[in-house]
């Protein structure tokens, strides 16, 4: 155990942490140089595309210093403020971080916030300043804004590029020197703690586990204790760049399990794996239960795909734990789920994962936050979708999740950054220069303003330098409505939404306008409208698609003209009772694009 060390990499989006992580594994000679690809750990095509990390990476290494052999343990972690549960359960599983910031940039939100999440798991820090090769790196100014934020001695700090190579020995010996070896026994009990899993189409499902105490070997009987399920350890073994089978791993240590685990309910991350002859009387202290932000509702296009989707969310499930879903039916939708998401990136993510890797096609409805209704006996709805809110008589009044957002950006944005923040119905509660030219805004702004596009605009307004961190702070009393969209007098549920009061007629008018681009027109007259309760706020018509019937009436008597005409006119109200409009994916999706 003396040997080994346990660390992941934490920092924000787009600092160099996947090209770190590549060039450890290339110093260590963990992977040869044929196999060497940039983000070499991000093995989704989705990674590689949008060249973030969505899952957190585990891979083993070996490293001799002074004639000694150790064993590294490397958790990659994802950036983004959407996949933060990612990284919390990565730190579980290690006794320290590296705090990769970006020379160029400086210290950002979620710099702040992955550093906090660390610190409460008392790991230790080894900052790190990358990409001190850019012809913009700031190598003296972000070191004092390191040593504000951690209290190290400048000397702590080590200097790096990742891309060029520079300072990865540093960078290693610091994790043999300044990283404790993991604690443990391993004569105890085993007691194991599954941090991640994913789904192997020809061997079950594959369990990524760490060891606290005790010993873990082939063939042995081994029991989660929170599903009380019993399984044989059919393959352990460690994580390589391909799986390395052993016959068994000590404490300290970090491996996966195969055991023909076919039911994906039965592995919950978090748990704990002990043997059954001998079980321990300590469950590990897993992770605090994830809180989604988003709720939407994914519905499958060919309704008879139902039982198909829902097997491939539980498989989904076991790759990412933060998913959350239950069963609902829709009016216009048929039979689908209604899922929580951490942010609107998560959402996106998802719905591209389930068409890629499982090959269903979706429509996903209208996101929405949460709201709680307080009924007139003071009982709490938890309201999770439009079609749950009761009548606007049996209940006193609605409230609506706050956050408290950090936002820290270069002091001349500060003007267009209250503004859009004020515009979202935002407060602001505190202003502190970090250095001359770097603010640190806060703000309580309601989480339904900034689900859809709020990030987008504040990356606009502040060239790309801003940067946002949020967390939820509670539920707050709100003049919330029920915006339906009618067509044809039929309401749509799957297009409802819960809007503000003074935003709902705007609202209203601008959905039914785009709605009138995006649905095909038909061969009678569709109306769109937007109402609240029984009245209707906003009217826009898809004009009928006509047929000539007068080409055939050249000259002559204008009464035969009109016969014809009333004639169509009766033929179009017939189709129109008949009819039902076809709303196509794009429409659903249209409330993400409203400017």
């Amino acid at each position: 155990m003396k040997s080994i060390r346990n660390f992941c990499i934490i920092a924000h989006i787009d600092h160099g942490k996947s090209t770190l992580a590549d060039r450890l594994l290339e110093f260590t000679r963990t992977v040869t140089e044929r196999d060497m690809q940039a983000q070499l750990l991000d093995d989704m095509d989705l990674e590689r595309e949008r060249g973030i990390t969505i899952k957190s990476h585990a891979i083993q290494m070996d490293y001799e210093l002074n004639g000694e052999k150790y064993i590294l343990n490397l958790i990659d972690t994802p950036g983004h403020v959407d996949f933060s549960y990612e990284v919390s359960r990565s730190i579980v599983a290690c006794e320290g971080a590296l705090l990769v910031v970006d020379a160029a940039q400086g210290v950002e939100a979620q710099t702040i916030s992955n550093l906090y999440l660390a610190l409460d798991h008392d790991l230790e820090i080894i900052p790190v300043l990358n990409k001190i090769d850019l012809p913009g790196a700031m190598p003296e100014e972000v070191s004092d804004q390191i040593t504000d934020l951690i209290g190290c001695e400048k000397e702590d700090i080590i200097h790096a590029s990742a891309k060029e190579g520079i300072g990865i020995t540093d960078i290693l010996e610091a994790i043999v020197a300044r990283i404790n070896a993991p604690k443990g026994d391993a004569t105890e009990p085993l007691q194991a703690m599954i941090f991640d899993s994913v789904f192997n189409p020809y061997r079950g499902i594959e369990v990524f586990f760490r060891v606290f105490n005790g010993t873990l070997n082939k063939g042995e009987k081994v029991k989660f204790v929170n599903t009380g399920k019993i399984y044989e350890a059919d393959e352990i073994g460690v994580l390589r760049l391909q799986h390395e089978p052993r016959d068994s791993i000590s404490s300290g240590n970090v491996g996966y399990l195969i055991s023909g685990i076919k039911v994906a309910k039965e592995v919950k991350v978090g748990d704990t794996i002990t043997h059954v002859d001998r079980p321990t009387q300590l469950q590990v202290k897993g992770f605090e239960d994830v809180k989604p932000m988003v709720f939407a509702g994914i519905y499958p296009v060919e309704t008879s795909e139902f039982e198909e989707l829902r097997a491939s969310m539980e498989k989904l499930q076991l790759n990412d734990a933060s998913l959350i879903w239950e069963p609902e039916t829709s009016a216009a939708l048929g039979f689908g789920f209604r899922c929580g998401f951490l942010g609107m990136l998560h959402m996106e993510i998802v719905q591209e994962r389930l068409e890629r890797e499982f090959g269903m096609t979706v429509i996903t409805t209208v996101p929405l936050v949460q709201f709680h209704a307080i009924n007139t006996d003071g009982s709490i709805l938890h309201i999770s979708a439009p079609s749950e809110l009761p009548e606007s008589n049996l209940i006193s009044h609605i409230e609506e999740p706050f956050i408290r957002a950090q936002i820290i950006s270069k002091a001349a944005f500060i003007g267009p950054i209250i503004n859009l923040c004020i515009d979202k119905r935002g407060e602001i509660k505190n202003q502190v220069y970090l250095t001359a030219d770097r603010v640190e805004l806060t703000f309580e702004i309601p989480l339904a303003e900034i689900v859809f596009d709020f990030f987008d605009k504040l990356k606009t307004i502040s060239r790309g330098y801003a940067s946002l961190d949020y967390e939820l702070i509670g539920y707050r009393q709100s003049y919330m409505v029920k915006l339906d969209i009618m067509l044809n007098g039929d309401k749509v549920d799957a297009l409802s939404a819960i809007v503000h009061k003074d935003k709902a007629y705007e609202w209203g008018k601008r959905l039914c306008e785009k709605l009138r681009e995006l649905i095909p027109r038909q061969m009678f007259e569709i109306a769109v409208q937007a109402s609240i309760g029984t009245k209707i706020i906003a009217r826009e018509t898809v004009k009928a698609m006509r047929k000539n019937v007068l080409a055939k009436c050249y000259g002559g008597d204008i009464s035969r003209k009109r016969k014809l005409l009333e004639k169509q006119k009766k033929g179009k109200k017939r189709m129109r009772q008949v009819g039902n409009v076809e709303v196509p994916q794009e429409a659903f999706m249209a409330v993400l694009k409203l400017d």
